[in-house]
């Protein structure tokens, strides 16, 4: 399997259960890695054939922006989704990071792994 990979995406939400989150946007950094076929894209040369990357970052960007989820499982649910569904990828694995959500911890979030129902 190949992987096309998107990280470090980072979008301002609203995400969290504590009073103050729900007021003040917070940063979100997402970690994607999705199956593609490389080797049909790379045999033709066109964005046609393989998995576009920026309209994957755009969708997202929107998508996350817009929410205000309490909890960063429900929103790596619902991105997973989308990529899967969206983008025809048949495999993603998404690392959804909180930072500074926890003092003295620098990274804080969830790790998923979802395929495409065939």
């Amino acid at each position: 399997m190949d992987i096309i990979f998107l990280h470090d995406l980072t979008i301002e939400t609203i995400i969290g259960i504590y009073d103050w989150e729900r007021k003040e946007k917070q940063s979100i950094i997402l970690d994607l890695d999705m199956a593609a076929d490389i080797p049909a894209a790379a045999r033709t040369d066109a964005i046609e054939d393989t998995l576009d990357y920026k309209a994957v970052a755009k969708r997202l960007i929107e998508f996350v922006g817009d929410s205000q989820f309490q909890l960063v499982e429900t929103l790596a649910e619902r991105v997973a989704e989308i990529v899967l569904n969206e983008f025809d990828v048949k495999w993603v694995r998404l690392r959804v990071n909180k930072k500074g959500a926890v003092r003295y911890a620098g990274d804080v979030g969830v790790i998923i792994e979802r395929a495409a129902r065939d």
